[in-house]
């Protein structure tokens, strides 16, 4: 039977306000701080490095770090302010128990954990090992991540884990491992102000990777030429060479249009072709049929900026290629990819200092977090947890027989639609809020609902906490210890600032604690965060990221240690690929040819708009976080449903009303924001709100069939004028905190 969440409008009224609105300078202090620790922003994958003041166990202020060669001391509006949650009147201070009738009451640990155990014992002999279920997050340090893969394998013994990073780089994942071999950005950030020109598909970086911009911008001052595609003129975009306003989806008719002008122009590195890479016949036949006329009609944009692109890419001698989620967040992400690395291995300008590859990482460790074993697919330094040589590594790391690691599980959405069915039954999830960041929200909140048993890890009560039986408050990244994995394949250290905060604990010792009493304590005997990497070095070791020369003491020497580093006197690999020898066994880049083909969802007389999502620079994924720092609501307070001036007009609809969103699946009502920086025939609504401006309640469970990424940048949807909401007048309350 179905259980309702919690109600949560009543635990506001007894907890008080819960968007803080501590002043962007600090609490007042009296003297000096106690101390001012070096570490690194808890947010998105550039993990810039920061300085947080101390006093009396609490995080009161910042200071920038110059030293730290990424960022050099700047920081976005979230790295600014990322401090001020930490005395968040919200924070999860104690175990809590779902009372049936009564909401969440406070238990011990004991108790908390006890029953945590004694339901995944339950459920496992009911239904079998896989009616259990693991979530953990792309956002959760290298040590956590490497331990809730070996715990969900070792002491739950189940094949279901996955995690949230499923929304986030595995496109570009599945594509890098396919062309070049290894799933890593190609090159440091630092080689981008060598680059004569720059590619940048689908990433808003003004908002989502700010620190990013500042090189685009040092770039273009040393007489750098940028491309930008995107449905949205973006903030960077304003200001390039070159802006193609492609239709969403419509990416693949760029790529293989500018390769069909590179091919005819003589523009592609044939010498390059033939020494170090396999399949090019393929591809150029492929693309032979994609002139820049039948490109054009795919991608939306003019023949005319098809052919000015591979003027600017084609010549050339350096270049570099920034993506993200705008062309991997689709149901042929994955083909999205390959079609923009074919674009860079064509050229040969790959594997030397400004020419190169990246794709942009969204999570806080969404590139090292996919390498640690808490995928479904994956073990340790990135193995696969198909191969037997990979399996039989692992369990002799583990001490288990290879026999006892379970194979192959579900990924994020069909593991939530196994809920659904019943086919899962019980779940443990840590850093995931899955009832705000997972596509169709109003089935993916019902399947929480049917779970037998659920029990959550994480620090605020966040909107899918409200389902779950057991809570059990977990750490905040200056809480606890351990690395990270940064965009660039950077492996950096945060340090721990403070303790966790009343009854609270360090998530890993959460887990191990609950390994324990699952009767598997011998193989989580952990006492620090650096003894689990010091098994993940071991783990790693002869895997594709391998960590293995890496210590904690080698990165706060250097700044951080580049993988693969296989040995302790290996200097790191901050630019793969030198020299032309690839990642394959054959040390080939292995080219894939790739048709366009259609959404999983197209627009017709009924859904006559297209529906796109993204980020806001002052909101982060769900909002847990930020929508309770007081400052960054204040910055961006609502989704606002962004649309072109003639669509507008047509909707009878003025800049501010509201509007309603709706799909086959759900709707939202949110106020309009009528801009001409958008295609007409497209809206786009930031997904960081929940419930009722969920943006997910609108989006489609259609997923990539390699990669498993869902399809959020293109779903159909129609548009219309409506009333103000019964709380319009409160649009800006509760719901913008959090926990409403």
């Amino acid at each position: 039977m179905a259980r309702p969440p919690v109600d949560i409008p009543s635990l506001v009224a007894a907890w008080g306000p819960h968007v803080n609105r501590v002043p962007a300078g600090g609490w007042t202090t009296e003297g000096e701080p106690d101390r001012v620790v070096q570490t690194h922003c808890c947010f998105c994958g550039q993990q810039c490095g920061i300085q947080l003041k101390v006093k009396h166990n609490q995080v009161v202020g910042f200071e920038p770090w110059e030293d730290f060669p990424f960022n050099r001391g700047k920081l976005c509006p979230k790295g600014v302010r990322r401090y001020l949650q930490n005395g968040h009147p919200d924070r999860l201070l104690e175990p809590l128990e779902r009372v049936d009738g009564r909401g969440f009451q406070p238990v011990t640990w004991e108790a908390a954990l006890g029953r945590t155990a004694a339901e995944i014992r339950r459920i496992q002999a009911q239904y079998g090992p896989d009616a259990f279920a693991v979530l953990t997050g792309a956002s959760l340090t290298n040590e956590k991540a490497y331990l809730m893969g070996k715990f969900a394998r070792v002491a739950v013994r189940t094949a279901n884990i996955d995690y949230n990073g499923r929304l986030c780089m595995v496109s570009a994942a599945a594509a890098s491992k396919k062309i070049f071999g290894i799933d890593r950005a190609a090159n440091p950030w630092s080689d981008l102000l060598s680059a004569e020109v720059i590619l940048v598909a689908g990433a808003n970086v003004a908002e989502c990777a700010p620190i990013t911009t500042d090189y685009l911008w040092e770039a273009r001052e040393r007489g750098a030429r940028i491309i930008v595609i995107d449905p949205r003129m973006t903030p960077i975009a304003r200001t390039v060479d070159l802006f193609m306003p492609v239709r969403p989806g419509g990416d693949i008719g760029i790529f293989n249009g500018m390769l069909h002008v590179m091919i005819e122009r003589g523009w592609i590195d044939r010498a390059f072709i033939d020494a170090h890479t396999t399949g090019w016949p393929a591809v150029a036949e492929t693309v032979a049929k994609y002139t820049p006329e039948y490109a054009s009609r795919i991608a939306g944009v003019p023949a005319s900026l098809i052919v000015k692109a591979a003027e600017l890419w084609g010549p050339a001698r350096t270049s570099f290629l920034l993506h993200a989620r705008g062309i991997e967040h689709h149901s042929k992400g994955v083909d999205n990819c390959l079609a923009a690395i074919n674009l860079v291995v064509a050229s040969g300008r790959i594997g030397r200092e400004g020419c190169g590859y990246a794709m942009i990482t969204g999570q806080g460790n969404g590139q090292g977090a996919r390498e640690q074993g808490q995928k479904c697919d994956q073990l340790p330094g990135a193995r696969d947890v198909e191969n037997p040589e990979h399996r039989h590594y692992i369990a002799g790391v583990w001490g288990v027989p290879e026999s006892s690691i379970p194979h192959k599980g579900l990924s994020a959405v069909p593991l939530l639609e196994a809920i659904h069915d019943g086919r899962i039954k019980g779940l443990l999830s840590i850093c995931f809020n899955p009832a705000v960041s997972l596509p169709d929200g109003h089935f993916i909140r019902e399947a929480l609902g049917r779970l037998e048993f659920y029990a959550g890890i994480d620090f605020f009560l966040s909107e899918t906490m409200r389902y779950a039986d057991v809570v059990l408050p977990g750490s905040l990244m200056e809480e606890d210890e351990g690395t990270t994995t940064s965009a660039e394949g950077r492996v950096i250290h945060h340090k721990k600032v403070v303790d966790p905060p009343g009854a609270a604990r360090e998530d890993w010792r959460i887990i191990c604690d609950l390994a324990a009493r699952l009767g598997a304590g011998d193989k989580f005997a952990f006492r620090s965060p650096r003894e689990i990497f010091e098994e993940l070095r071991v783990a790693s070791h002869g895997g594709v990221a391998d960590y293995h020369g890496i210590t904690w003491d080698r990165i706060d020497r250097e700044h951080g240690v580049f993988w693969p580093c296989p040995e302790p006197d290996h200097p790191g690999t901050p630019r793969l690929y030198e020299g032309g020898r690839f990642g394959h066994p054959d040390g080939r880049a292995h080219f894939q040819a790739v048709e366009w083909r259609p959404a999983a969802e197209e627009t017709d007389d009924a859904y006559p708009i297209v529906l796109t999502t993204g980020r806001v620079v002052s909101q982060y994924l769900s909002g847990t976080q930020t929508r309770r720092i007081g400052a960054l609501v204040d910055q961006y307070p609502e989704p606002r449903c962004e649309m072109h001036p003639r669509l507008a007009a047509s909707l009878g609809v003025a800049d501010g009303d509201f509007v309603r969103v709706e799909s086959r699946r759900g709707a939202l009502v949110v106020r309009a924001l009528v801009v001409k920086t958008i295609r007409p025939d497209t809206v786009f609504v930031p997904y960081h709100w929940p419930l009722g401006r969920s943006a997910n309640n609108c989006t489609v469970r259609a997923i990539d069939p390699v990669s498993h990424i869902p399809e959020f940048k293109i779903c159909a949807v129609r548009v219309t004028k409506a009333p103000p909401p019964d709380d319009a007048e409160a649009h800006l309350g509760p719901e913008a905190g959090g926990l409403a």
